[in-house]
């Protein structure tokens, strides 16, 4: 059994004013430059630890309101070894924090909670920090209409409460500075080395021998040393007190001049990328070590690990391996990030994504117990194939088909004058209708723009329909549901290539069909092909011998100008995995105008992306 850091509450934190945020044992936030990843970060600091550097830029602030209060409200759980709540602490944990601030919540379980308070002393103008027990967590917006912030607490701590060790890694970590310091993780690792009396004596001895056989193989030591001795004469001392030490003399001075080397070379010779990595390892070991002890003095152990953007200047395949090492760390984690690479090892539960809406801060998550075992494979499936690139996109362009996906990249870059990379959008085909739901409902959750360009086949609106239903939790039935205006499908039937021929684009479906096909002369093809039998179908005629239904040939007609373009349909049908780029290039490489329902399409896109 263990506890867990179950819920975060900000309230007047820098650009936070009015968030909650729940953690699991792993957490990674995901979100946008300045959308508030440190800060809940800074906010957790500010409650764990008895560092507390605030100034008048940290109080939250809006054109139509200024906070004068920080307020942070922490909540713990006591969970079993799946990580799984049960009622009660396990002794040393209630040992730990004490019966008079253990609380029971709704259900009867064991909770501790606890409010941090940050308020200037007008008249010192300095910041005081106070804390306060929470003897009941409430809703986060009550049925009252009162908000969470407003409840008020008597019982105030006395001392800061730090039971649970908080260690903040920030981005600008450097091994370098943790050698250099004696109160670094690296200098406390080194200051705790211990040898037994017998060990320390032999190990100072062969110190000793070797210091004395440096010397004594150089002749530059040995002339020093020798020249050296005359402080003796100078300073009248009988007794030869000189001595040069290559190695350090005494243990307990081990961590004046330990050095760490990588591939042969000191850190100072290598960049950013393998001194930070290194850092955030030097703080695991000293965890490692911490948890040791506190097994073998059978004392409550469980540190929280905030580590903000632990790729700084990491290769992205130094990245991929980043997640595992991280989650493989003792203790809960916390991680901000920017790496599509740590978010796609993630478990899709475990992200949290922070996003700004005008002066409010959304938070998103996945439930999984709100999805099947299959809807979560499929969105899991979908995130490692992008590499963790859904989590950051500004807008997502959901499709059916191959046709689709290759082609929107270049009809976006013929509308905007820009790649989707530079406009943020990412296109996801999501191989036939009715398989929309896992999707919609992963970006809704996680509160990323999305938009569905669909076939307009009765079927597949139905599904899609089904799937909003279910996303929106209506009790319409299916065929009452309006779809939004971020739905878009084409009309009468028609898929992607059927419309575009509609719309002006016949010309380059065909100049497509005579590259793929190897053919200089499309018309004699098709006039090949005309007449010819599609197969057999059931009629509503009976045969009077056999009392069954008569099948007859089902002849392809491709004359006129509606059989052309039941020919072109065809032959498209009949080579999908062939045409897709071949067209899309065609269609942007073409000066004709876009067609109606893809204007719409990025029209709205324009809107989200330049509100």
């Amino acid at each position: 059994m263990g506890i867990l850091l179950k819920q975060i509450r900000i309230h007047g934190f820098r650009g936070l004013d009015n968030i909650e945020v729940d953690f699991l044992p792993t957490t990674v936030l995901v979100g946008t430059n300045n959308a508030g990843k440190t800060t809940l970060l800074r906010a957790l600091q500010l409650a764990l630890s008895n560092s507390h550097q605030i100034s008048d830029d940290d109080f939250f602030f809006s054109d139509d309101v200024l906070r004068d209060k920080i307020i942070v409200d922490l909540l713990f759980i006591s969970v079993n070894d799946a990580g799984e709540q049960v009622n009660i602490f396990e002794d040393k944990w209630a040992t730990v924090f004490t019966e008079n601030r253990i609380s029971l919540d709704s259900d009867g379980n064991q909770t501790l909670s606890f409010r941090t308070i940050i308020e200037e002393n007008l008249i010192r103008k300095t910041y005081r920090k106070k804390q306060f027990v929470i003897d009941e967590w409430n809703e986060f917006i009550s049925e009252d209409g009162t908000h969470w912030y407003e409840n008020e607490y008597d019982n105030e701590l006395s001392f800061y409460f730090d039971e649970i060790p908080f260690f903040y890694l920030d981005a600008n970590r450097d091994i370098l500075d943790d050698l250099k310091s004696k109160t670094s993780y690296l200098g406390k690792i080194l200051s705790s080395i211990n040898y037994e009396d017998g060990d320390k004596e032999l190990i100072e001895g062969l110190i000793r021998d070797l210091n004395k056989e440096t010397i004594e193989r150089s002749e530059v030591l040995t002339n020093l040393h020798t020249t050296l001795e005359e402080l003796d004469t100078a300073m009248d001392n009988p007794n030869s007190t000189v001595d040069i030490t290559p190695f350090t003399k005494k243990l307990r001075d081990l961590n004046k001049g330990v050095k760490i080397n990588y591939s042969q070379f000191a850190m100072e010779y290598h960049g950013m990328g393998t001194r930070s990595w290194s850092s955030l390892l030097i703080l695991k070991a000293f965890i490692l070590q911490n948890m040791n002890l506190a097994n073998e003095g059978q004392v409550a152990y469980y540190p929280i690990i905030a580590i903000e953007e632990p790729e700084s200047h990491l290769h992205p395949n130094a990245q991929k391996k980043l997640y595992s090492q991280i989650n493989n760390i003792v203790g809960q984690k916390i991680v901000s990030t920017h790496s599509t690479y740590i978010a796609g090892s993630a478990k899709i539960k475990e992200i949290r994504s922070i996003v700004k809406k005008d002066n409010s801060t959304l938070i998103g998550k996945i439930v999984e117990d709100e999805l099947t075992t299959e809807e979560i494979r499929k969105i899991s499936r979908q995130v490692i194939n992008t590499r963790g690139e859904l989590y950051f996109s500004k807008v997502i362009i959901l499709c059916e088909g191959e046709t689709e996906e290759q082609a929107l990249p270049l009809l976006l870059k013929k509308h905007f004058s820009k790649s989707i990379v530079e406009l943020g959008i990412d296109i996801v085909g999501i191989s036939g209708g009715g398989n929309y739901f896992p999707f919609i409902y992963f970006l809704k959750n996680l509160n990323i723009k999305w938009f569905i360009l669909s076939d307009g086949e009765s079927d597949i609106i139905k599904k899609i329909k089904k799937d909003y239903k279910k996303l929106s939790k209506s009790t319409d039935h299916v065929n009452d549901i309006v779809l939004p205006d971020n739905i878009i499908h084409f009309e009468n039937e028609d898929d992607f290539e059927s419309y575009m021929l509609k719309n002006g684009y016949q010309e380059e479906i065909e100049s497509c069909l005579e590259t793929i096909l190897n053919t200089d002369d499309l018309d004699e093809l098709i006039a090949n092909k005309n007449g010819s039998s599609k197969g057999r179908i059931r009629t509503d005629d009976v045969c009077e011998t056999c009392v069954q239904n008569i099948f007859v040939e089902d002849l392809r007609d491709y004359n006129g100008a509606e059989g052309r373009v039941r020919a072109l349909n065809d032959l498209l049908s009949h080579n999908k995995t062939k045409y897709p780029s071949v067209l899309s290039e065609l269609i942007y490489n073409s000066d004709k105008d876009l067609p109606p329902k893809i204007v719409d399409l990025f029209n709205k896109v324009n809107e989200i992306l330049n509100p």
